[in-house]
C-alpha cells in the first residue's frame, strides 16, 4: 500500500505534500523528529489529508 498525504505546520502557517510506503503515522513521527530537513523547521505537523493506492 502507498499513500501520499498532506501534512500543516500551524508554527510555519506551511502545507507539505509527500508520500510513503512505511505507513502514515511512521512517517509523520519521523517529520516531528526532524528526520527530514524540508520539514525540521515547520515540527510539530499534523496530518490533515490522506489517500491510499495500490501502487505508487
Amino acid at each position: 500500500m502507498h499513500e501520499t498525504y498532506i501534512i500543516y505546520s500551524e508554527s510555519k502557517d506551511r502545507y507539505y505534500v509527500g508520500s510513503t510506503s512505511v505507513g502514515l503515522a511512521k512517517r509523520v513521527e519521523r517529520h516531528n523528529a526532524g528526520w527530514s530537513r524540508s520539514t525540521k523547521s515547520g515540527i510539530s505537523w499534523v496530518v490533515k489529508y490522506l489517500m491510499k493506492f495500490k501502487r505508487k
